[in-house]
Parts: structure tokens; sequence; C-alpha cells
């Protein structure tokens, strides 16, 4: 029998208490797997009175971070605390302390990221972050090993459950957002504060991690446009339902000639394709290759078994080699740091694509024309156009599909469209991406 591989545990909340009941209830299918002893020797948390709803050796319990840092013979140190600090703090010092380290800290990954990965090069110890982007799907394993062999033309997702059984409920119920939203709160799929998960930060953090690892590039948060789906209406929902498509909050990282697309926003797509069909807290990433061509993989991108499946996965690789006595086998961004290359950026005012609007125009003859007449100008084509409203309505709904548009023209159009006199409100635009698009990744 291989030594005892020593586990530190920092954070006993959700995804900390998965973690660790899998790794307390797991400890002999482990063993099995991995021909060594994968120990729980630490857990500390703040709160380690309250029930976490399985048995916890008392004597593993801690309140002092310290006696996991200052351990010799704590081998893998996992952050599961959240937030940028002190969990930046707690992770470089157990990398300088040679402590191979485990997290699920997208947050921290999409800001802090070069540094912690560039720190444990330096000192030569494993991050596992597995459990940072999709839950439970081992996407970012299948990036950096399963489809090691491919250029990629695109990653596309919806990563985000929150927002994903937001816009599922609106679509089968008709429910307005917010009424969705309370629903969600209460049901504890959304957070008290749920501003990252509805505006897509929390979408665009992942977006970073796995762009990152597909293109190898330096990538910063804020090099991500960033949408969220506050703005959708049941109306929108209703007439992208007539057209065809349903809405998902999608993050699309897209090679193109002019640069790298990086852009999370509210996207129509054809409702059959499998994308669409991704319904209540489940996530999805479509990956194209050049070799491979289109991947699809999906599951529950959240969660307390399934994210704490995927840190215990990032510990078990780890285990498996200090079985062998190896470390870096596979490099933690697929790549040693410093071959990543500076990102050339597409500019979201250079996207090509088609658009829905959504007016609220004032219900008087020759509206339609000044509209029009707009888009025109600014080389915009319209697809299809719908009105509805009765003669007496003092404003109507007027939605138009577009061909393939500039982005830049767009915007200025509906700058000067939402400043005319029959228009009340702010235009409502929604991109699409058509099903060819999401086949080709192109």
């Amino acid at each position: 029998m291989n030594r005892t591989i020593n586990v530190g545990l920092l954070g006993l909340g959700t995804v900390g208490s998965g973690t660790a009941k899998i790794l307390l209830g797991q400890s002999g299918l482990l063993e099995q797997r991995t021909g060594t002893r994968i120990r729980l020797s630490k857990i500390c948390d703040l709160d380690i009175t309250t029930s976490r709803g399985f048995s916890i050796p008392t004597e593993i319990l801690t309140n002092d971070v310290r006696s996991l840092l200052d351990d010799p013979d704590l081998d893998i140190f996992i952050e599961l605390i959240g937030g940028i600090e002190p969990a930046r703090t707690f992770l470089l010092e157990a990398i300088q302390k040679g402590k191979h380290v485990v997290t699920a800290n997208k947050a921290l990954l999409a800001t802090h990221g070069h540094e912690i990965f560039s720190a444990a090069a330096e000192y030569g110890v494993e991050v596992g972050f597995e459990a940072s982007v999709g839950g439970g799907i081992p996407v970012l394993k299948a990036v950096k090993e399963g489809l090691v062999a491919n250029q990629f033309h695109t990653i596309m997702g919806i990563m985000n459950g929150t927002a994903n059984y937001i816009l599922t409920r609106m679509t089968d119920e008709a429910m307005a957002f917010q009424d969705v939203l309370a629903e969600a709160q209460s049901l504890g799929y959304a957070e008290a504060d749920p501003t990252y998960d509805i505006e897509g930060i929390d979408t665009a953090h992942k977006l970073v991690i796995i762009a990152t690892l597909a293109f190898g590039k330096l990538i910063d948060f804020s090099d991500v446009y960033i949408e969220g789906i506050s703005r959708i209406s049941p109306l929108d929902i209703s007439f992208t339902k007539e057209f065809g498509y349903r809405i998902k909050l999608l993050a699309i990282a897209r090679d193109t000639d002019s640069g790298l697309e990086l852009r999370v926003h509210p996207t129509m797509i054809p409702s059959r394709h499998p994308l669409a069909q991704v319904d209540g807290a489940y996530n999805a990433f479509q990956l194209v290759g050049d070799s491979v061509g289109n991947v699809l993989l999906c599951g529950l991108g959240a969660g307390q078994m399934p994210t704490g499946s995927a840190v215990v996965a990032d510990v078990v690789d780890i285990a498996r080699n200090l079985v062998k006595g190896t470390t870096g086998r596979v490099q933690a961004l697929g790549l040693p740091c410093d071959a990543l290359v500076p990102l050339k950026k597409s500019p979201m005012d250079s996207l090509v694509g088609r658009y829905y609007f959504r007016f609220s125009a004032v219900n008087r003859p020759g509206v339609l024309a000044r509209i029009s007449g707009i888009l025109g100008d600014l080389d915009i084509s319209i697809a299809s156009v719908v009105q509805k409203g009765h003669g007496e309505e003092p404003s109507v709904p007027i939605v138009m599909l577009t061909h393939r548009a500039n982005e830049a023209r767009v915007r200025q159009a509906l700058k000067e469209i939402d400043a005319l006199d029959v228009i009340s409100g702010r235009t409502m635009v929604i991109r699409i991406e058509d099903l060819q698009t999401l086949k080709e990744g192109v």
C-alpha cells in the first residue's frame, strides 16, 4: 500500500459539504481506484457546530486555517470559501508551502488565475479547478485532455443554472422575470443577491477560464462583453417562440479573422437545436474543434453533490500523480503558463449576425416606415416583421428580425430610433445564432 494522501478542506458550505461527504463516504471506493488512501484529515470553517446532514468526525473540525496551512503532512489544500480575499491569499500561501491545491473559485481564477497558475508552476505543485466551470460536467478535462488534438473554432454554452432555470420557467409557464426570480430564490436556486447570475457575470467568469484553456490566450475578465437576462419579458419569450426560437443566456468564444470573440448575452437559438432543449438548472457546452467537429456535454452545472464530485475528481488526479511520484504531467492550463499568447480580441462592434428588435411604438400611420428608413440607411435589412395590437391602443409592439448586420450599425440605428417621438422606452434587442452557425461554429 502506498502512503496516505492527506487532504485539508477550507469551507464547509454547500460545495464543501458535498466534497466532505464524498471524501468520507466514498473513501473505500477512492482507495480501490487509486491504490492509495485519500484521507480527509482536517476541515476548517467558521461554523463547525451546525449539522451538515452526515457524520463528520469532530476531531478533524477546526476554526483555525493555520492548522491546515502550517501542517507539513498536508498534501492537498482544498479552497471552497469563494470570493477573492482571503481565498487568494490562502491559496498562494498553500502553494508557496509546497501543497497541491484544488478550488472551485471561478471568480478568483477569472481575475487572478494567471498569478495562481504561475505560482504553482514556480513551486512545482498542481492546481485542480474542474469544479469552477460546469459543476459536475468534466468539460475542462475534455478541453485539456480528451480534445487536446484540436484547434478550437468555438466554445459556446449555457453556463449558469440559475439563469437557465429562470428562462425555462418564463418560456414554459409564461411567467414574468421577477416572479420566476422570486420562485428561484425561495427554492434555493438563486442567491438573495442574484446579480452575478442574472446579469451574466458568473457566466463570464466561467467563459474566461474555459476560453483560456481552449485558445491558449491571456484573457482578462474585462475582455468579455456581458449582458444579462433581467430585461427579457414574457412578450419577448412569446414572439421568439412564434419565430421558432428559444432564448438562452449563452457564453460564446469564437475564433474569427478579426480575433477572438468573447461575449455573454441572451441569445435566440433555433428551438430544434440541442442547446435550446437544455432546460432547468442544467448546463451544456458545445465545443467545436477542427478534427472532432461538434461535441456537446450536458449535466448539472451546480449543486452540492455534482460540484463536490468535480472537486474530488481533482483530488484523485493529484493523488494518482503523487502515487507515481510525479507532478505537472498535465499542465493546469493544458500548456505551460509562459506559452500563453497575448489576446487579439475581436471588437464587439465588428460582430456580424442576425438580430431581434422589439419596439414600443405609438399607434399611428407611418411609424413603421420611419423605423425602416433608419435601418435601411445603415444597411440593416429586415427579414420579418410582426406588429400586434388593436386600433384603439396608444402604443403597440413592433417586432423585427434582421438579416445579417453589423453590431456597430445596429447600435447606431437603435440610438436614432429610440430618439424618435413615436418610440416609447428603450428598444429590446436580442442577438440570434442560427442553426448553420451553431452547427459549424463560424
